[in-house]
């Protein structure tokens, strides 16, 4: 066997896999896409223009379309030696993205809900969530989503991945809608979160910054 046709059938293997993994993820989605019918807790914006049973099938079918209509290889000869060096690197983003991303999930039970640039219903009587991938980052599914998204681009490198590459400055707009409706919900309590755990990037060794009480004049820590 040359040592194309070994990364070859490794490339096969993994892309196989993947889509196994991605399959999986979007599954743990669905319970809260479900939900968006059922009565919700603090609305910030105007979600109602994206989560309704209808709209949210007409994306979800848009976005499927789209997928297989680009399923298509990118432009761009790799010589052995450079596919075997970018798949490493690659299946290891892309697991530990949707790892970190089913995570966050888990973390969120039923309090999941899909968010939106627009707007953010949260569940009734939802509870801060700071345990768990939330105790690194604020946004561990959407650093999740941009890790197996770049992960996926060196791996299947077809122009589905690389939209899916452009749509990642969404992420941020959403996490911003996000902490809006978290902080109007939660109050000191969020703030002290927020001052606590980074939004993106967590800190060397997990650490977090102790946060000052205003309501006690102690320090403390959310964890």
């Amino acid at each position: 066997m040359t040592a194309n046709t070994a990364v070859g059938a490794l490339e096969v293997l993994f892309r196989r896999l993947g889509l196994l993994m991605a399959l999986a993820a979007g599954i743990s989605l669905l319970p809260g896409v479900a939900a968006v019918t059922r009565p919700t807790g603090r609305t910030v914006g105007r979600p109602e223009q994206v989560f309704s049973p209808v709209r949210l099938a007409l994306i979800a079918l848009g976005w499927f379309v789209a997928a297989v209509v680009l399923w298509r290889p990118l432009p761009v000869h790799l010589g052995t030696r450079t596919r075997a060096g970018l798949l490493v690197p690659a299946v290891a983003a892309y697991v530990m993205g949707l790892g970190l991303a089913m995570a966050g999930r888990i973390a969120l039970g039923a309090a999941y809900r899909p968010t939106s640039t627009v707007g953010v219903r949260l569940a009734p009587g939802q509870a801060l969530v700071t345990s768990g991938p939330y105790a690194l980052v604020r946004h561990p599914m959407y650093v999740g989503i941009v890790l197996a998204a770049l992960g996926a681009l060196g791996l299947y490198r077809t122009w589905t991945t690389l939209l899916f590459i452009a749509q990642l400055p969404v992420l941020y707009v959403r996490a911003r809608r996000e902490d809006e409706a978290l902080e109007a919900e939660f109050g000191a309590a969020w703030r002290r979160y927020h001052n606590s755990v980074p939004a993106w990037l967590p800190r060397p060794g997990g650490r977090q910054r102790r946060a000052r009480d205003p309501g006690s004049g102690s320090d403390r820590l959310k964890s």
